[in-house]
């Protein structure tokens, strides 16, 4: 880094410890989605005034504009109206005009019944969705073993195709054929989308019976790596190796994503839980990595955890986390064993993000012994639904049926029997509405 970024033909763009994204002679700086709020922050730096003009395209959005230096003389004198070309050209607003809530790409989404419940808890949430004020053009394609006997595969071409058109997808429990059959479908997507992020918020909620009370906290899975990802084969006749395969790239990329949310909520700490004492390469490699991720936010503290230390302290003191943060076998199992310190599966909503898409999934099983009675817990995937309005830029209905569902949490009723209720699918789904 030279003293002037004017003189500077590309690399990052850096201001202090901060890494706004990154500065290209002639093409100007592309920055990070989050990089406007820092931006603001850290602009007393004098090598700003440096830059004769930054061009801001913030990832695929369409909206572009420039900061002149003018404008950063301005920043840096203290001046607030230097602010507005920023704000109406970035973000699509002026301080006079309401930033739209629907981006293009929330006029449609892919809908995915699933299997057993799924059909269910999917249409009682579409309803609530509807009545809420989101109506989309669904998209309703089969997949898993609903679609192996509809069409004879367990993931269509054509839900590929809408997913890769709509680009964002509220999907039902899948089932997974345990130790034979075809290759879990959900694992697909992700890796066929490269989701690199799961995204599991573990929140305490009143009403919803559980041993802790007021837990806060996030869990944050690499969905792309490691064993998870089934590499598998047949050495010799009973004798199977698995891959377990972490490399650098996908490592800092879940990093950046993590702490940039962390940075976003206001998050106090990270926890890196990893197994380097035993696997000192692949673990080692994703725990040094995140750690070097870690020191571009000093303001976040960063810890490690022993993978089995971990599950024990989730169990005796949960308050003690924040952020978890691993690799994608770890992940699958914390997320569970820590949905079941708010309420269980039941609950807990998931997300799958990565930087062209995002699907959205009850994380629970297909549970088939209740399958078609009508009495499925619809709430898991309801609170995916509204992690996936706040991503299509509908934050205001979701935090409407999210007000709603906590409601009728608080009154004890409706409930469904896994939740100690007599109540039905429908009858919860209908109780909500009835309270936006």
């Amino acid at each position: 880094m030279t003293n002037s970024l004017g003189a500077i033909r590309s690399g990052p763009f850096v201001i202090g410890h901060l890494s706004f994204g990154h500065f290209e002679s002639g093409a100007g700086w592309r920055p990070r989605r989050s990089a406007l709020h820092e931006f603001h922050e850290s602009v007393r730096n004098p090598q700003l005034c440096k830059l004769s003009r930054v061009r801001c395209s913030l990832d695929s959005s369409p909206y572009t504009g420039t900061i002149r230096r003018s404008c950063a003389r301005d920043l840096l004198q203290g001046r607030g109206s230097c602010c507005r070309p920023v704000h109406r050209r970035v973000c699509g607003e002026s301080l006079k005009t309401k930033k739209p809530e629907v981006r293009p790409f929330g006029k449609v989404v892919t809908l995915i019944p699933g299997d057993g419940v799924g059909p269910e808890i999917t249409d009682a949430v579409v309803r609530v969705l509807e009545a809420a004020g989101f109506r989309p053009k669904w998209e309703r394609i089969l997949a898993g073993d609903a679609a192996l006997k509809e069409h004879g595969t367990p993931l269509p071409e054509e839900l590929l195709d809408s997913i890769t058109r709509t680009r964002v997808a509220l999907k039902g429990p899948l089932k997974t054929p345990i130790g034979t059959g075809y290759k879990s479908v959900n694992v697909t997507l992700r890796q066929h989308f490269n989701l690199y992020a799961n995204f599991r918020p573990i929140v305490s909620l009143e009403g919803i019976a559980s041993k802790w009370s007021g837990l806060n906290l996030l869990v944050v899975r690499e969905n792309t790596e490691g064993l998870y990802s089934g590499l598998e084969h047949e050495v010799v006749p009973g004798v199977v190796e698995s891959l377990k395969i972490i490399t650098r790239k996908a490592t800092e990329r879940i990093a950046r994503f993590t702490f940039r949310h962390a940075r976003r909520a206001r998050r106090k700490k990270v926890t890196v839980i990893h197994k380097a004492n035993i696997m000192k390469l692949s673990d080692g490699l994703f725990l040094r990595v995140c750690q070097e991720v870690a020191q571009e936010y000093p303001e976040i503290k960063c810890d490690e955890c022993i993978v089995d230390n971990a599950c024990m302290q989730l169990i005796i003191r949960p308050e003690h986390f924040d952020v978890l943060l691993l690799e994608n076998l770890y992940g699958d199992i914390i997320s569970d064993l820590a949905a079941g310190l708010v309420g269980g599966l039941g609950v807990v909503p998931g997300a799958n993000y990565g930087d062209k898409c995002g699907i959205f999934e009850a994380v629970h099983g297909t549970a088939p012994d209740i399958a078609g009675k009508g009495i499925a817990n619809p709430i898991a995937l309801l609170r995916s639904a509204i992690l996936m309005l706040k991503f299509v830029g509908l934050s205001k209905i979701g935090a409407n049926i999210d007000r709603a569902l906590r409601e009728i949490l608080r009154e004890g009723k409706p409930t469904t029997p896994d939740m100690g209720g007599k109540a039905t699918t429908e009858q919860v789904a209908r109780a909500i509405i009835e309270k936006l």
